[in-house]
């Protein structure tokens, strides 16, 4: 009887061959007989796609992955099948996650660089010229606004979207063609065909640069040297190259006809660079602070060229250099009006906002500063201006809790929030003590306070925190230790509750609370003695074992001679208690019920 390695073998030998007809039957028997045999499956698929049967080459590839998803092959397998199927994102993924695996892969690297090179040699330069909010572009286009009622005009717009492949079928449409023409930036006015006329009586075609072509192959099914071309996508690469020829060459002669048309147009060219040349007159005067020289040619570029946004701004910069923020803001205000008119680029207009509130930023109007801050990001997204942004955002925050900052009013929160919780209403009360932080956030009682309400409330992490906070303000506030070793004691840490007391007692210079301070001790003491009498050996071990604290206490070595003398002396324990740290240590074993009292 065969085994699985003999049907192995004979499939690698008729893969070798060529016949992969054979080569898949040897693998599926020696399969049947070792079903979870990785490899098998990975040889399988690499001959399902060297006949082009790339769907059972997938479904091979991905039982590979799943019985060993570590093993680079797989992934190569994989992403080759979905090569073949045209699925090249998917392809570029499997390929990227084999890699993780095995970073310096030859094959998954050269795999992935030739899907690279398919999916960029695939890609339009029209692919992305109809994203985006294409009905506002169209509104907004006195040229066009009228397509908006022509419902096949519009089906015609949606199709392209969804796939700019389908642009090439309506190559011969004029009002796509012109709006192709504005969108790519150039001025649909200086058309001659109107865009709203009826495609079947002119004509007109759409440009396109004729894009570069490359084909790239799977890569091998089980040697790296497979290199047999898709014919069919060949053919359609052919097919594609050919429309998209036609289509650029009918661009460069609509390029012919509007370069004709800006000729005609060459005065107001010449008055443009005049207004560009003082333009730079100002720049110059500005760099060297000259701002009255820099204000003369600026105006004198508006009255060139009263629709360039670019003046505007030119001018505003430098009554923000000057001091006068108020003439600023109104040269900047004016600039992106005049780029809403003419259709400015939005990065010009986000630069007319951020000086506006710049401005205001240095009149310390933080409202209107953010305002128009946000406004500029609105127009296009800067770094620059998201930090101005931040900036004046916390300033504000700042000014406005100093503003609300008023003692005496926070003290008569604080005495509202007293009432309250001696009424029991916690929730209230909380209120009131949250108001009073507001109001004099230094002040450690209303922290203090607002922590015992937190408490009642069994919000312990609440409270917590405020006892941690009242302590930041006033080491010395006894009451916030008593609070805290109360909540740690709830939280069952006995021995850390009772090392709270202990610093509690040295804060307690004038022995006010020194009694509740040792009832909160013994409090302890009764709970560790109670937990450690019930608890068995075995759980104290299973604790002690989860615990690293105790098991640095038990691991140290003066601790291990001081717990050997206390087997022997019992009343030893008294002597070691004296030193704090190993009061503290005996405390948490005792905590743990490793060490227990008689």
């Amino acid at each position: 009887m065969s085994t699985s390695d003999q049907f192995k073998a004979l499939g690698n030998k008729a893969f070798t061959s060529g016949d992969y007809q054979d080569a898949i039957k040897n693998f599926t028997s020696a399969i049947e007989l070792d079903p979870e045999n990785h490899i098998l499956y990975s040889n399988r698929s690499g001959a399902h796609a060297a006949l082009k049967d790339y769907q059972d080459a997938l479904q091979d590839a991905e039982k590979t992955i799943s019985i060993k998803p570590d093993w680079p092959k797989g992934y190569s397998r994989k992403g080759a099948a979905l090569h073949g199927l045209g699925q090249y994102e998917d392809a570029l993924n499997t390929y990227q996650q084999g890699l993780t695996y095995d970073p310096e892969n030859p094959q998954l690297k050269k795999s992935l660089a030739d899907i690279q090179n398919v999916i960029s040699a695939d890609s339009s330069p029209f692919d992305n010229l109809f994203k985006g909010d294409i009905l506002s572009k169209i509104a907004n286009n006195p040229k066009l606004s009228s397509l908006l009622s022509q419902p096949d005009f519009m089906e015609k717009v949606l199709e392209i979207q969804k796939d700019p492949k389908a642009i090439t079928k309506y190559s011969s449409d004029p009002r796509i063609m012109n709006l192709m023409i504005a969108l790519m930036g150039l001025d649909a006015s200086m058309l001659n065909t109107d865009p709203s006329e009826n495609p079947s009586t002119a004509s007109a075609t759409a440009p396109a640069p004729a894009p570069a072509t490359t084909t790239s192959e799977p890569p091998a099914p089980i040697s790296d040297e497979f290199v047999n071309k898709q014919q069919e996508y060949q053919t359609f690469k052919k097919q594609h190259e050919e429309e998209m020829n036609k289509l650029y060459e009918a661009a460069k002669e609509k390029e012919k006809e509007l370069e004709s048309v800006i000729l005609e147009d060459s005065e107001e060219q010449k008055v443009f660079k005049l207004a560009e040349e003082q333009k730079t007159f100002g720049n110059a005067a500005y760099k060297k602070k000259d701002f009255k020289t820099a204000l003369e040619h600026y105006d004198k570029a508006i009255e060139l060229c009263s629709t360039e946004i670019t003046f505007y701004n030119n001018k505003s910069a430098v009554y923000f250099e000057m001091g006068d923020f108020d003439k600023c803001i109104e040269l900047a205000e004016q600039a992106a009006d005049v780029g809403r008119e003419n259709r400015a680029d939005y990065k010009q207009i986000a630069k007319s906002f951020i000086r506006i509130g710049s401005a205001y930023q240095k009149k310390n109007d933080l409202v209107s500063a953010i305002k128009y801050f946000n406004k500029s990001l609105a127009e296009h997204r800067t770094a620059d201006c998201l930090n101005k942004l931040k900036a004046a955002e916390k300033e504000l925050k700042k000014r406005e809790e100093e503003a609300y900052l008023d003692n005496d009013k926070a003290n008569e929160a604080r005495e509202r929030g007293n009432i309250l919780f001696k009424e029991s209403k916690f929730p209230d009360a909380v209120k009131e003590y949250s108001e009073s932080i507001k109001r004099n956030p230094k002040d450690p009682r209303c922290y203090s306070n607002r922590a015992a309400c937190y408490t009642k409330l069994m919000a312990l992490p609440e409270a917590l925190k405020d006892v941690e906070k009242c302590i930041e303000i006033d080491p010395s506030f006894v009451k916030a230790y008593l609070r805290k070793a109360a909540i740690q004691f709830i939280k069952r840490e006995y021995s850390e509750s009772m090392e709270t007391c202990n610093v509690a007692l040295d804060m307690d210079t004038e022995n006010k609370h020194t009694n509740e301070i040792q009832q909160q001790i013994s409090k302890c003491y009764n709970a560790i003695q109670q937990s450690s009498q019930s608890m068995t050996s075995e759980e104290a071990l299973k604790r002690a074992q989860s615990d690293p604290e105790v098991q640095r206490i038990i691991n140290d070595p003066s601790m291990q001679i001081i717990l050997q003398q206390m087997q022997s002396d019992p009343k030893a324990i008294q002597e070691h208690m004296k030193n704090p740290t190993v009061a503290r240590n005996l405390r948490k074993l005792m905590a743990a019920g490793i060490v227990r009292m008689a």
